[in-house]
């Protein structure tokens, strides 16, 4: 059964690993790949990425990107959202703490700042203007 506008929205505002897809080109499958996120509802979604990731590359070249959530408990339930790219800007301190924070305990947190500055290079925050929405919760069977 597709979810409300509340639940789909709810639902992706939880901390999910969402899978990331954007087009790879003619003769190529999307590039899927797991990826940390943020979204508030009735916002914008945002990922972080290396700006010399390909996923990068393909994003900007698309323009839009889908990401997906899914649990499996208490309900098989899904959320798949796309849209076009709203923005792209250097990622702060501030937003690299934020999406840690928002996955990781805070001591670990802290410590994946410290090795992101350190080892992960210059990254991107990419914004995404929902547009396209695909849910499901199958209930308990």
């Amino acid at each position: 059964m597709p979810l409300s506008k509340e639940e789909r929205e709810q639902f992706l505002a939880e901390p999910h690993i969402a899978a990331l897809s954007v087009a790879a080109g003619p003769q190529r499958a999307p590039l899927t790949v797991p990826i940390w996120y943020q979204y508030a509802p009735g916002g914008t979604a945002w990922i972080l990425t290396g700006t010399r990731s390909r996923k990068w590359e393909l994003v900007e070249a698309a323009g839009r990107f889908t990401l997906m959530v899914e649990r499996l408990e208490p309900t098989t339930r899904y959320v798949s959202v796309e849209g076009p790219v709203a923005g792209a800007a250097p990622a702060t301190d501030e937003q690299v703490w934020e999406i840690a924070a928002r996955y990781l305990p805070e001591e670990k947190a802290r410590a994946y700042v410290e090795f992101h500055k350190a080892e992960l290079g210059d990254h991107v925050v990419v914004t995404m203007r929902p547009e396209r929405w695909l849910s499901a919760d199958m209930g308990s069977w």
